[in-house]
């Protein structure tokens, strides 16, 4: 009987597991396997996948992300330290993408935990950047709610307008007198005598005061009230004359009220000027050197002079007693053949003005001071200086 022959095990062929019979396909080799020759990329081969300015621009990037956030989320840490922690997450940034190139698991590893961090950075940021629109937004709307609030609440509401009182009645005014007894009519104290003084006062001062729309109003004899009420009213400048007629003048109740006003007028930084202008040398004497002098404390600057002794182009101009005011308003006395003032008159034209403030600086230079008035005199009562006392 014949017995099955059984195949027997090849001498050669190796153990299991041997080159020439592999048992595991995954340690089969292009070579044992009869697969065609592929290359295989070796990590020391590999190509940089990454430009180094795309690395560069990728760590600017990520510090300047870094920066934005530590500023929202740390403004007092101070600008330095803001900076450091950028650069620093700059660095990190550019070191990272270049440890992507090492070839191992690690390094791979590493880089994977690198661009995870990056990203969980850059989403930090976003959430910081959204918290902050959110703060921001959310302070808006307080404000614009408290502001509501104090609207309608604090501020109390508007009153209804009240009904206005109705205007009184338009009094026509046909003339100056109208008007003078329209005034009479509203201040009248009752007695017959003093409404009529109280309307011929209110037809005297309104009359002026029509008159002053021409720029020259005038009234007879010498008006001592509008000297004053000019002098109160000056703001900038005084400039006086004074001719032989005012010399008893000045020992007179308004003069002791005028030099008053003069003196209050100094004190508000108006300066006060007078020269007095003699007829004749005849006139230089200790009266007036004491009048000047009174008037000098009173801090007035004083000057004299003598007419006949003037050159002779101011000689030609006119002598008579004039106040300029402000260098706007001139008051200006008038006088007759007898020397007694008929005439007091204001004149604000600015070419009788401008005339009258040249003529008043021509004869103020021309003047002697104070100091040179005492050597005068002296020399008067002395009989040394030779004068015209004809």
């Amino acid at each position: 009987m014949s017995t099955a022959q059984t195949p027997q095990p090849d001498a050669t062929a190796g153990p299991p597991g041997a080159a020439g019979t592999p048992e595991h396909p995954e340690d089969r080799t292009p070579e044992t396997s009869g697969a065609p020759d592929t290359p295989v990329a070796r990590p020391a081969e590999r190509a940089d996948p990454v430009p180094w300015r795309r690395r560069l621009l990728v760590g600017l990037v990520a510090g300047l992300l870094a920066w934005g956030l530590a500023a929202l989320l740390s403004p007092e840490d101070g600008a330095a330290r803001q900076l450091g922690a950028a650069a620093l997450v700059a660095v990190a940034a550019v070191a990272v993408q270049h440890l992507v190139l090492v070839p191992d698991r690690a390094a791979e590893e590493r880089a994977r935990r690198a661009e995870s961090l990056l990203a969980e950075t850059a989403a930090t940021v976003r959430g910081g950047l959204r918290r902050y629109d959110e703060l921001q937004h959310g302070l808006t709307r307080h404000t614009e709610d408290m502001k509501q609030l104090v609207e309608t609440r604090l501020v109390p509401p508007p009153r209804p307008a009240e009904p206005e009182p109705p205007a009184p009645p338009l009094v026509r005014i046909e003339s100056v007198s109208d008007l003078a007894a329209n005034f009479a009519e509203v201040l009248s104290p009752g007695l017959p005598i003093l409404s009529t003084f109280v309307r011929l006062e209110m037809q005297r001062v309104i009359g002026h005061l029509s008159d002053l729309t021409t720029l020259t109003a005038e009234c007879p004899g010498e008006n001592h009230d509008w000297m004053l009420t000019l002098t109160r009213a000056a703001e900038k400048s005084i400039c006086a004359t004074s001719t032989s007629v005012d010399r008893t003048f000045w020992n007179s109740e308004p003069a002791s009220r005028y030099l008053h006003a003069q003196a209050e007028a100094i004190e508000q930084g108006v300066p006060v000027r007078r020269l007095f202008l003699l007829e004749s040398a005849r006139e230089l004497d200790d009266r007036l050197l004491r009048l000047c002098e009174e008037q000098q404390v009173l801090h007035i600057e004083v000057r004299v002079a003598v007419l006949p002794e003037l050159p002779p182009h101011l000689l030609r101009g006119t002598t008579n007693d004039f106040i300029v005011y402000d260098e706007a308003v001139s008051f200006e006395i008038d006088q007759d053949l007898r020397d007694v003032n008929i005439r007091t008159r204001l004149i604000a034209r600015q070419d009788h003005v401008h005339d009258r403030m040249k003529r008043f600086r021509e004869l103020w230079e021309a003047g002697m001071s104070l100091r040179e008035l005492e050597v005068r005199v002296d020399d008067e009562e002395d009989g040394t200086w030779m004068v015209d006392r004809g």
